[in-house]
């Protein structure tokens, strides 16, 4: 178990292509990755997002790449994140049970969930059931071509960032809730490094195009400081 949960979560799908169907997704997400077509308008730019995959320069790695849009670079790293949290939520679904985890909480803080659609009021339920009704929510804006164009030219909406700041303040709830009730199992079978890898990336890249609100970060605020601690020492020892 050790080694197929520290496996699948070092498993991250790549952006490039059109997601697979269900009933060929084999590796224990939820969802199938989201990937953006080849053809689209981000495909030059996902072939510079390639050449830095893996780096350890953070930092760098957020940065609005030269001649690139904030609202391209927005869609393409968005979708990164969530086929990163895709997979995290996959790879803890053992551990992270209607038995084991009958709210969705992380520490004092905990939220119900409310999308306008389905819940239209705020609903109490289970994290995993938080996290599939989260999941679903934001795959479906990222279909949205009224809201994520993909074709060359198309226009961004008007409410695409204030869009993008809810997105990311929902995904910021599943490092918190994993981070409060699950880390410590996952440091025991040694599946923690990726985790807080990919939280960092996250923490520098949030703060980097101002995406979440500081008090909307309270529940993590002492790892949160910590990953701006390191981002200043790392541009300090360039």
């Amino acid at each position: 178990l050790k080694e197929s949960r520290a496996g699948a979560l070092r498993a991250s799908p790549l952006e490039g292509a059109m997601a697979m169907p269900p009933e060929e997704r084999t590796d224990g997400t939820l969802l199938p990755p989201r990937k953006l077509p080849p053809n689209s308008r981000y495909a030059t730019l996902l072939m510079e997002r390639q050449k830095s995959l893996g780096s350890r320069d953070l930092a760098a790695q957020v940065k609005l790449p030269s001649g690139a849009s904030e609202e391209e670079w927005l869609a393409v790293t968005t979708i990164e994140f969530f086929n990163e949290l895709n997979l995290l939520t996959g790879a803890i679904s053992d551990l992270c049970t209607e038995q084991s985890c009958p709210s969705m909480c992380a520490g004092p803080y905990t939220w119900m969930w409310a999308d306008g659609d389905r819940f239209k009021e705020p609903t109490e339920m289970s994290a995993p059931r938080y996290f599939e009704n989260l999941l679903l929510w934001v795959d479906k804006q990222l279909a949205d071509e009224s809201f994520l164009p993909v074709k060359p030219g198309a226009p961004f909406p008007s409410t695409y960032r204030k869009g993008m700041r809810v997105i990311y303040k929902r995904l910021f709830r599943i490092y918190a809730h994993t981070f409060h009730v699950h880390f410590k199992e996952l440091v025991e079978e040694e599946a923690d490094a990726h985790l807080n890898h990919s939280f960092k990336h996250f923490i520098f890249f949030v703060k980097e195009f101002d995406l979440i609100d500081d008090e909307e970060l309270m529940p993590l605020k002492d790892l949160v400081a910590l990953c701006i601690s390191q981002k200043h020492t790392a541009l300090r020892t360039r």
